[in-house]
């Protein structure tokens, strides 16, 4: 493609050199660049792509974006300054790629907790519906029915433009994708059309990229305040901060509540392990799936549905046929009498909302016993919050290491442990090897009780000092659940 048309729509500064030149390729990592690249210069969160400007030249790129130029530019090379080389990074890619999301229609979730399961689960009814999909989420991504991995929440410009294009050419109608602040903030997004737009929640995440509340608030609000008019806005109105991503939004407004008065409403009429029973704008529909919070996701999904076009009845009928997403509030279970959880649950929040899911629905004579940690190089402020809700809340806490990444798991654990009382530290125990500690939790269980290994839900890996060592807590659980099946069956042959 001509570079004139993939700067087409960019706020250019200026340009020194040839627009009218063939490129073969849109990068924005210099190692990537083959001869006829146009290189976009980003300033990333831990590099600055400007300092690899050099590199890309030498490597054979015929243009550069960038927002600063080198102190002796090539004259060989077109240099195309703009003020945000990020924001143009998407809009090159989009426009490279032929602007793929103008041929789809393509919603976004955004939200600390649920965007996983209300992505996903939009792209499974619509599936049922008929329609070919497609799907970026945390967990997987999705082109009709091939399945490809997932390494970011929103991939980067390059790589979600081109399996954008890749859906059109799939036939794809419709698309659900995970939209993270990081994404919004780092302008990954830039450049695509959305015709909707989902706001689940906003909780206490990420403040060690974003630094404060107000900050992580703003990257988020600021996709909202980009949506054009003939978009819809979707917001859960139970979360204060639904109605602030309103403000200044250009699109259509409604709201969704299981508590109040919304355009979309429910309420739970019976809850057990096994579902719920919803009465979704007066109708009653049961579902495998547990939890206020579910109950609230799966209303956005119904709200999202039906103003994408969606028969009420039929999408009913879809949402009670629906599974939960692998590592949300999954239950691991031996018939032993032992419930086993995972959830992906890493957030204060998400975690108490959990835990109260789980002692809700729990019998009287039943305990919970929770296995907890949290990441490495990331909030650490959540971590002596994270232990304290987890103690407060249930029978027995075993703190543990999540992804250490590059930090000591035993300095981690010891800002858990900062949050525990001494009468909270009495139900607390401290196991680091993850494996002893799910181990150690079922140990200490008996029949009617329930185990819950939170923080890492579908993650198969364990990240320790940037080596993933295969890690699966659904395995683990159901591994240390079947050796208590045989304790059991070796008692009751003596």
């Amino acid at each position: 493609m001509r570079l004139d048309k993939i700067i087409e729509g960019i706020t250019i500064v200026s340009v020194q050199g040839e627009t009218d030149k063939e490129i073969s390729t849109v990068v924005f990592d210099s190692r990537k660049v083959v001869a006829g690249s146009l290189f976009v210069a980003v300033k990333g969160y831990n590099t600055d792509g400007h300092n690899y400007i050099d590199n890309a030249v030498i490597g054979g790129a015929d243009a550069v974006i960038c927002e600063k130029l080198p102190d002796s530019p090539d004259s060989c090379i077109t240099w195309v300054v703009v003020a945000d080389s990020s924001k143009a990074l998407g809009h090159a890619a989009s426009n490279y790629f032929g602007r793929p999301s103008e041929s789809l229609k393509l919603t976004g979730v955004t939200g600390t907790n649920g965007k996983t399961t209300t992505a996903t689960l939009l792209y499974e009814i619509f599936k049922q519906l008929g329609y070919k999909c497609g799907l970026f989420s945390t967990v997987r991504n999705f082109i009709v029915d091939t399945e490809y991995p997932a390494t970011h929440t929103t991939p980067d410009p390059v790589e979600l433009n081109r399996m954008l294009a890749m859906m059109v050419d799939a036939g794809c109608e419709y698309v659900f994708m995970e939209v993270s602040s990081h994404s919004t903030h780092q302008q990954r997004i830039a450049g695509l059309r959305f015709v909707g737009a989902i706001f689940t929640n906003l909780t206490h995440d990420h403040l060690d990229y974003h630094k404060s509340f107000d900050n992580y608030l703003a990257a988020k609000k600021s996709w909202f305040d980009s949506l054009p008019a003939t978009a819809f806005a979707l917001v859960n109105t139970d979360d204060r901060n639904g109605r602030v991503m309103l403000q200044n939004c250009a699109a259509k407004h409604y709201t969704f509540s299981i508590r109040g008065g919304a355009d979309f409403r429910c309420n739970i009429v019976e809850e057990s392990f096994e579902g719920m029973k919803l009465k979704i704008m007066g109708e009653e529909v049961w579902i495998r799936f547990i939890g206020e919070y579910n109950a609230s996701n799966l209303l956005a999904v119904y709200g999202a549905s039906i103003l994408l076009g969606g028969d009420k009845l039929e999408v009913l009928t879809a949402l009670s046929g629906l599974m939960p997403v692998a590592g949300r509030l999954e239950i691991v279970s031996t018939g032993n009498g032992i419930t086993g959880i995972v959830d992906y649950a890493h957030t204060p929040d998400a975690l108490l909302n959990v835990i109260g899911t789980l002692n809700k629905i729990e019998s009287g004579e039943s305990r919970l016993i929770t296995v907890v940690g949290a990441g490495g190089d990331r909030d650490k402020t959540k971590r002596p919050e994270m232990a304290a809700i987890s103690a407060q809340k249930s029978w027995m806490t075993i703190l543990t290491s999540d992804n250490p990444r590059t930090e000591d798991p035993e300095a981690i654990l010891d800002d858990m442990e900062r949050g525990l009382s001494p009468e909270l530290a009495k139900k607390t125990l401290r196991i680091t090897n993850r494996r002893e500690a799910i181990k150690a939790a079922v140990r200490l269980s008996r029949r009617g009780d329930v185990v819950l290994v939170a923080g890492k839900g579908h993650e198969t890996y364990q990240d320790v000092m940037g080596v993933k060592h295969h890690f699966d807590d659904r395995e683990e659980l159901l591994e240390q659940l079947k050796s208590v099946d045989d304790r059991i069956i070796g008692e009751s042959e003596q």
